[in-house]
């Protein structure tokens, strides 16, 4: 399963355990957070 957000004004496609850089995000490197702007959700080719 996996999900397309934005963040910083780019979207992503990620996966739960996913480590990736954004920009413009507050906290501290290694930190968990949440993103609220989920664009889609899809599992194998599909959405």
């Amino acid at each position: 399963m996996y999900a397309i957000i934005e963040t910083g004004g780019k979207q992503q496609r990620v996966s739960e355990g996913d480590v990736i850089a954004v920009e413009r995000v507050p906290g501290n490197p290694g930190t968990a957070v949440e993103f609220d702007k989920v664009l889609a959700v899809g599992d194998g080719d599909g959405l």
